[in-house]
């Protein structure tokens, strides 16, 4: 038995479900439900460690730098999504935000097992991806100790890179390695190990709270909307136009008027409609204000 995994609180049985198959269907869902709401409570605990992240990731994504997620099994598909989402919700580069599993894309639809073991694949990912003091890596692991997560990690660090450690216990390996350690610890799992659970549930929440947080400072939303939204297709340009309409007031015909004079963006199209710039001049007072649309609407508004 191997005593980096026997002390883990993910590992521990969980006293409270001991005998779900006892269960009928309504008793498990009950149980299933009293077990995540633990989740929020582990997670607001940790606030203060997410928000130190946070800072470090507009920094580092501000000066040019990416973010990199780096997990295996439940731990790494997460990170992928939640990697994948950035350039829809935020208008963001794909190589801003990168999401990397053990095992690579295959692992993404079956378990590659053995993967989370290979700490050399773990540093090697690293040098591949040109990991560099300018960028920022975040490593997720439920128990703290995948071998292929803290390698990783450990890598980025010796190249000077910001490191991040997200997991479900305290005093874990990846712990060690990293400069800020976010763990939400949600206690024994329903069924015995399966981090998907509530493990994963939290993770999760994590990294919604990091880039969407990350995102909102990089002036990538006008009061709550996603106004770097690029419409791109027809659910989008529906959302596109709701959210020009919420934003100036004006009618459906003119935000669509908007839209297609500002290339299908949604931040440009808001910018002209509220400052009454064209196109270029739109343009360039967002990039003097670092994208950030309400600066730029008050110095557009000075221009004109």
């Amino acid at each position: 038995m191997n005593d980096d995994f026997a002390g883990l609180t993910t590992e521990r049985i969980n006293e409270e479900t001991l005998a779900i198959d006892e269960c009928t269907t309504e008793q498990m869902l009950q149980l299933l439900h009293r077990e995540d709401a633990k989740v929020p409570a582990a997670v607001a605990a940790e606030i203060p460690q997410i928000g130190k992240a946070v800072d470090v990731l507009h920094r580092v994504l501000r000066q040019g730098g990416r973010m990199f997620y780096i997990g295996a099994g439940t731990s790494g598909r997460i990170g992928v999504l939640d990697a994948s989402e950035c350039p829809p919700t935020f208008g963001t580069e794909p190589w801003q935000v990168q999401g990397h599993i053990a095992g690579g894309d295959a692992a993404l639809r079956l378990a590659v097992e053995g993967a989370e073991d290979d700490a050399e694949a773990g540093a090697a990912l690293i040098d591949r991806c040109g990991v560099t003091e300018r960028d920022a890596v975040i490593g997720i692991s439920a128990s703290g100790c995948a071998a292929f997560v803290v390698a990783g990690v450990r890598r980025a660090a010796e190249i000077g890179a910001a490191t991040v450690g997200v997991v479900n216990n305290k005093r874990s390996k990846l712990e060690e390695v990293c400069d800020i350690c976010i763990a939400p610890i949600v206690g024994p799992e329903v069924i015995m190990g399966s981090t998907r659970l509530k493990a994963g549930t939290a993770q999760k929440l994590v990294l919604n709270m990091l880039t969407t947080c990350t995102m909102v400072k990089l002036g990538k939303t006008y009061d709550n909307l996603m106004v770097d939204l690029h419409a791109s297709n027809r659910k989008l340009r529906d959302r596109a136009l709701r959210i020009l309409t919420a934003a100036t007031g004006v009618d459906a015909d003119t935000a669509a008027e908007a839209l297609e004079r500002a290339s299908m963006n949604s931040k440009m199209a808001i910018m002209m409609l509220k400052t009454g710039l064209d196109a270029e001049e739109a343009e360039r007072t967002l990039a003097g204000a670092d994208g950030n649309l309400k600066a730029a609407i008050r110095a557009g508004s000075r221009v004109v």
